[in-house]
């Protein structure tokens, strides 16, 4: 599955939207239909280095959750997590959090959207995701001011490109040599975060600037995993709200 461009909101989204209200779930519906979790947990909304389990169960609804392989490390934004805006809602009154550039990943429960990388299609027939090969006009807009907010384009088809800001996703280099991309604040609110991604971890940097990242070999173990047809989800907390909003929202207990 090969697409030409991957988008991570409506093209026509407006970017004059009021903010979001702060709401915070009880419970998600689609985790009901989840059969397939990727749970990323840190020990404080500040910690920089996560354990991330995969976790998967049968099609039954409320049947249990197993642990599918062994957990891994991993890193997340270098200022730790801040409430960002999925299928959780938003966050809690009183809590950080997603702003643009604030280095901080978002924290809640997300679909994944397509896979990235630099590869070409042929080479990564083994994954199930849609795939888009990253190439030297695969921008990634950080403009809150910019229709294209939040999504990620190909320069070459884009007639009217009105971003001051952007990232060039070939520049990036190794970290993105294959990633997937996380549907957080979908409707494009300015501000609030933008261009969400699982990428390859580069131990150079101590943190990332707001995705999460794993070891490349990690990396192709979770995406050769993922099946778009068992609704795979990924869930982002620290483990004290994790242990908190375990039971409400239908996840799987952690190792002790």
């Amino acid at each position: 599955m090969v697409a030409s461009l991957v988008t991570l909101c409506p093209q026509n989204a407006i970017a004059f939207l009021a903010d979001p209200p702060l709401k915070l779930k009880t419970a998600i519906p689609e985790l009901l239909t989840c059969e397939q979790l990727v749970t990323v947990t840190t020990q404080s909304w500040d910690d920089v280095n996560a354990t991330i389990h995969l976790y998967e169960r049968s099609a039954a609804e409320g049947s249990n959750w197993r642990r599918f392989g062994h957990p891994f490390p991993g890193v997340i934004g270098q200022r730790g997590l801040a409430w960002g805006i999925g299928l959780h809602g938003t966050g809690k009154p009183g809590e950080p959090e997603k702003r643009e550039g604030d280095k901080k990943a978002p924290a809640g429960v997300f679909r994944f959207g397509d896979v990235f990388g630099t590869a070409r299609p042929e080479q990564v027939r083994f994954l199930r995701l849609p795939y888009l090969q990253v190439t030297p006009t695969t921008e990634a807009i950080d403009d809150s001011k910019s229709k294209y907010y939040n999504q990620v384009v190909d320069r070459r088809t884009v007639t009217d490109p009105d971003w001051a800001t952007s990232e060039s996703m070939l520049q990036v280099g190794g970290r993105y040599r294959l990633g997937a991309m996380v549907k957080h604040n979908t409707a494009a609110y300015p501000g609030f975060g933008s261009c969400i991604f699982f990428h390859v971890w580069d131990l150079q940097y101590p943190g990332t600037t707001g995705c999460t990242a794993t070891s490349y070999d990690h990396l192709v173990q979770l995406l050769r995993w993922l099946d778009p047809k068992k609704n795979p989800l990924i869930v982002q907390l620290p483990v004290s709200e994790y242990e908190r909003l375990k039971q409400r929202w239908g996840l799987p207990a952690l190792p002790e």
